[in-house]
């Protein structure tokens, strides 16, 4: 699939698949941990595919709230000092800067962030950028691409685990709950179903 014929599909959108850890709920106050995107793109065959993580451990911005709960539930430590944790401001420049290449690179007008749940992911990339500043965020402000509703459509399946395995890719539950690993099996899911979409329906 050419720049063009990608950059079509989806009316000049780029889906980009995006993941987050936080420590808490709440985007304006609670901590944001980690951050994964992954670009996706088409292979000779014009089959939809992941291409380029970006992921980074983010250090908690100063004031930041850290529930024990949601620490808990994603095994993170904040401190940790094998984290290698950056600013927020320099993981959300580096992903922006490699979205908005992507974006160029098909011919896009503008990335599409894709994710389970996504409205929560896009919280939190979207509180982020005003807290630090930076610009020129690649994102629809309030569109998104839902695989908690298309895995619901394809499969029966909602929850991410088992919408992945019903797409037929294992999930390996000792890896989940990061933003890489996560990011990834949404990234697989989203492709399987766009490409037995189009398969079914010849879009091209």
């Amino acid at each position: 699939m050419s720049g063009t014929e990608l950059a079509r599909r989806f009316r000049g959108f780029l889906p980009v698949v995006v993941d987050v850890e936080t420590g808490g709920f709440n985007a304006e106050t609670d901590a944001l941990l980690e951050i994964a995107a992954v670009l996706l793109d088409t292979d000779t065959a014009g089959r939809w595919i992941p291409r380029d993580v970006h992921a980074f451990h983010v250090q908690p911005f100063e004031g930041a709230r850290l529930e024990p709960a949601a620490l808990a539930f994603t095994g993170i430590d904040p401190w940790h000092p094998f984290r290698f944790a950056v600013p927020e401001a320099e993981a959300l420049g580096k992903i922006f800067a490699a979205v908005r290449a992507a974006v160029a690179a098909h011919g896009c007008t503008r990335a599409i962030l894709v994710g389970h749940n996504p409205s929560f992911d896009l919280a939190f990339v979207k509180a982020a950028a005003v807290r630090t500043g930076v610009k020129r965020n690649p994102f629809h402000a309030f569109s998104t691409f839902d695989t908690a509703s298309l895995g619901g459509l394809a499969y029966g399946q909602t929850v991410l685990s088992r919408a992945v395995c019903a797409a037929g890719f294992e999930w390996d539950e000792a890896q989940a709950h990061s933003a890489i690993y996560d990011a990834e099996r949404t990234a697989d899911l989203f492709c399987a179903i766009v490409n037995a979409w189009d398969a079914s329906h010849r879009v091209r």
